[in-house]
């Protein structure tokens, strides 16, 4: 079980992320870019091709190897073909992982707010390397997201200077679909299959997969996770 609690309790999304250290200029992805896949032919064969899929779990097999675990802060289960995070204490983040470890890759998942506050926090993370560093992609119920950085045991918001606020989120009680590609330095966010957020960070360049969730003022973040899948960007 690996956690990190937070230690704000009252400010307002767009400011909470602001005392975080670190923040870094956001860069716009451009809409309509495209992976050269004719560089597969070039490729030792060691080597997976662009867009070949090296690890994928939809949750129907309970012993797939992702990190469970319930106690009075928090229940991380296999339900109903997903993996859900139940987060049963304010101001506080889990994650869960199923041990697989890569450098570049792009990873998706399906994720739906089952109950609890919209004002929340769940995604994926990549290239996590232990609790204290990795990068996670993130959005909330009501409509913000962000991509930081965990160093040295504190959240830094690495894209704009505040969590950034988008109608392509499905807000409420929704499923939305996430995707994250973490290509060499650079850092990519897609909600609902259109582009949201991207940034340039060198600190970490490998590391494990996985996915988690948060809560803000309000326990009772309720996320359902499903059709987890990770490919070669």
């Amino acid at each position: 079980m690996t956690t990190n609690q937070r230690n704000s309790t009252s400010e307002a999304k767009y400011n909470r992320i602001t005392r975080w250290i670190g923040i870094f200029l956001a860069i716009e992805i451009l809409a309509g870019g495209t992976l050269a896949c004719s560089l597969s032919d070039y490729l030792p064969k060691n080597t997976p091709a662009p867009g070949q899929v090296l690890y994928q779990d939809d949750f129907s097999n309970t012993n797939s190897g992702w990190d469970t675990w319930s106690d009075n802060d928090a229940t991380v289960s296999y339900l109903d073909g997903g993996l859900r995070f139940k987060i049963n204490k304010a101001q506080y983040d889990f994650w869960s992982r199923p041990g697989k470890r890569f450098d570049n890759a792009s990873l998706q998942v399906d994720a739906t707010k089952m109950t609890g506050p919209d004002n929340n926090d769940f995604g994926l993370i990549c290239r996590y390397k232990d609790e204290d560093h990795f990068y996670a992609f993130l959005i909330s119920s009501d409509g913000y997201a962000g991509i930081v950085k965990m160093k040295d045991g504190q959240y830094q918001l690495i894209t704009t200077d505040h969590m950034q606020y988008s109608e392509i989120i499905r807000r409420g009680n929704a499923t939305n679909h996430l995707r994250a590609e973490c290509l060499n330095q650079t850092l990519y966010f897609y909600v609902n299959d259109q582009a949201l957020l991207s940034t340039q960070d060198s600190d970490y360049d490998s590391g494990e997969i996985g996915l988690v969730t948060g809560s803000y003022e309000e326990p009772g973040v309720d996320i359902l996770f499903d059709n987890f899948l990770v490919y070669k960007p």
